[in-house]
This record gives C-alpha cells, structure tokens and sequence, in this order.
C-alpha cells in the first residue's frame, strides 16, 4: 500500500529549542504566553458577563468623576 504524502499530517514538535514544551519553565516562553492569553481571554469575557447583567466599574467611575 503507497502512501499520499499529501495527505499526512506532520510530525508533532515535542521540544522547543531542545526543551519539552510542557516542562516547568520561568519566564518568557510559548506555554506561559499561551496561558496567559487564556486567562486574559477568561477575564474579559467575565467583565463582559458582569457589564451584561448591569454592573459595570467603568461606568459607575465615569459617574463618580462626572
């Protein structure tokens, strides 16, 4: 049986610059940043939740200064 070269998915990177990518590292790397937008992600869309149902800092600031 002859294999589609076309059709073959690539081999998975396990290692980043000779590292694992899921290896407990400190500081600027791809799995922290990649958390980081996850939890940004998680926290707007609770703001935008708690702005939905009426409650919004923004607003009563912009009220307290006006």
């Amino acid at each position: 049986m002859q294999s589609n070269t076309a059709t073959e998915k690539p081999p998975v990177t396990k290692a980043y610059n000779g590292k694992d990518r899921n290896d407990l590292l400190f500081g600027w790397n791809p799995q922290a940043e990649l958390w980081n937008g996850r939890f940004a992600m998680i926290g707007f869309l609770a703001y935008l939740l708690w702005d939905l149902n009426g409650y919004s800092v923004v607003r009563n600031l912009l009220h307290l200064v006006g």
